[in-house]
């Protein structure tokens, strides 16, 4: 594996699926992708990277997070979309004041929603 930070999510990709000791080929034949086209994915050459669905199908064969999978191919997961939808104003704003907050302050703001959540949920 490399030592730099990968470029693109293609070349995440394919650092993982070698790691894994896994074929183009047969990765391709488990995500259901023509192994052309997961090629053109690893090497950074397709205009839009695979469906939000099938990067998913990738982390959980690789055993990644699928959420950062999805933000590095630029895909957002279905239930996060469908939960800003749901309060589209109060959610950007809150994703806006949240970001740049380290990965241990939003463990502590996560831990708060859950408190406040299951305090409502008690009433």
């Amino acid at each position: 594996m490399s030592s730099k930070q990968p470029k693109h999510f293609g070349e995440l990709l394919r650092e993982k699926r070698l790691a894994k000791k896994c074929s183009l080929r047969k990765f391709a034949e488990l995500v259901e992708v023509s192994p052309t086209y997961l090629s053109l994915v690893e090497q950074g050459k397709v205009e839009r990277p695979p469906t939000a669905a099938r990067v998913q199908k990738m982390a959980e064969i690789l055993g990644e997070n699928p959420d950062e999978f999805l933000a590095l191919a630029g895909r957002l997961p279905q239930d996060l979309a469908g939960i800003i939808q749901e309060e589209p104003k109060g959610m950007a704003t809150f994703l806006r004041e949240a970001r740049g907050l380290t990965a241990e302050q939003l463990g502590r703001l996560t831990e708060q929603a859950r408190r406040l959540k299951a305090k409502d949920d008690k009433k």
